[in-house]
């Protein structure tokens, strides 16, 4: 297991060396005793109520006995609500996680400077150095393909794949400004070929005539179980396994390289329930907070908490990723909005 994660941590594309974050205290008996008082939080989470939010909600509930109001929103709808709350000296979310959100509020200064002890147990990559959020699970966005559409053993296996004249018009692919859009999709072409050759391999993609949803990926992947399409491109290969599990037409593609995020979480600067959301940050990233993201299948961060399928997470070696931080996606995503606008509209 250490020697997997050794290779994951060296395809990494962090920028520059990531120094330890200063803790702070424990959930002790102190802080437990303050957020009981206040008796609630809310959170604002990008991840699926059935699959994780409703379970991970309820067991803190039954654990501390404090309720968790949760609203589910993509990153980019949490960082606006964070965003008009702030402005507003008006702030409702205790807590909130999303791939890129962090990055922006940080600038604003509307998230705290807080991370519990516990961080410490998790590799540093998956800590922000400066101390504002921690990674809760890993997200790897490859194609995902209907298996009734497309024969298992004749689906695309590289980029070069895509562009067989057979799949024109049968590919989609989520048209915003997100990592697990068209512009992630380009971040990783880019990362793999370079900017010449893959700005060429994007135009001739876009021959394809790829449709664009402006949905979330989920729904971009239900477009494709329900026969719409027969390749979604940059979907989160989890989803993949969660709906092929319940009979569904669906399976993932390990195209190299894929792309990587970290889903974070952060307590925001002004919360209502300031214990209760550090308790419940403290939650997500312990060992029983941990098996929670692994039983929904999703990829814990946790070294000690391996996913159900390992297949998902890439080792390095046989299935590689390029990862990028929240800062990196917050900082690089409108050049790639801007060449996926470019080319594909």
């Amino acid at each position: 297991m250490r020697h997997g994660l050794a290779q994951l941590f060296a395809v990494l594309t962090f920028a520059g060396a990531l120094l330890a974050p200063v803790p702070s205290s424990a959930a002790d008996e102190a802080l437990i005793a303050a957020a009981k008082k206040e008796g609630q939080l809310t959170w604002y989470t990008t991840q699926i109520v059935n699959q994780f939010a409703r379970p991970a909600a309820e067991a803190f509930e039954k654990k501390y006995g404090i309720k968790v109001n949760y609203v589910r929103a993509n990153s980019n709808e949490v960082a606006l609500r964070v965003l008009n709350e702030g402005r507003a000296r008006n702030m409702q979310a205790d807590v909130f996680d999303g791939t890129t959100a962090t990055a922006s509020l940080k600038k604003e200064g509307l998230v705290a400077k807080w991370l519990p002890d516990n961080v410490s147990r998790l590799p540093k990559e998956y800590v922000d150095a400066e101390g504002y959020w921690v990674a809760t699970n890993l997200y790897v966005l490859t194609p995902g393909y209907n298996t009734e559409l497309v024969k298992k053993g004749t689906e695309p296996r590289n980029f070069q794949d895509l562009l067989d004249p057979k799949y024109k018009g049968k590919i989609v692919w989520n048209s915003t400004s997100s990592s697990s859009a068209a512009p992630g999709f380009v971040a990783v072409v880019l990362a793999a070929m370079g900017e010449e050759k893959g700005t060429a391999y994007l135009r001739e993609l876009a021959k394809q005539n790829v449709a664009g949803l402006a949905v979330a990926a989920r729904q971009v992947l239900d477009q494709v179980i329900a026969g719409e399409y027969a390749i979604a491109l940059n979907i989160f290969n989890n989803h993949a396994v969660i709906s092929a599990a319940k009979g569904a037409p669906v399976d993932w593609i390990p195209m190299q390289p894929a792309l990587g995020v970290l889903s974070v979480i952060s307590v925001t600067k002004d919360a209502p329930h300031p214990n209760a959301g550090r308790l419940f940050l403290e939650f997500l990233i312990s060992e029983e907070g941990q098996k929670l993201y692994r039983a929904a299948d999703y990829l814990p961060v946790d070294p000690q908490v391996p996913p159900k399928d390992l297949n998902l997470r890439p080792d390095g070696d046989t299935f590689k990723a390029i990862f990028k931080t929240p800062e990196e996606i917050d900082r690089e995503m409108p050049k790639w909005t801007q060449i996926y606008q470019s080319i594909f509209r």
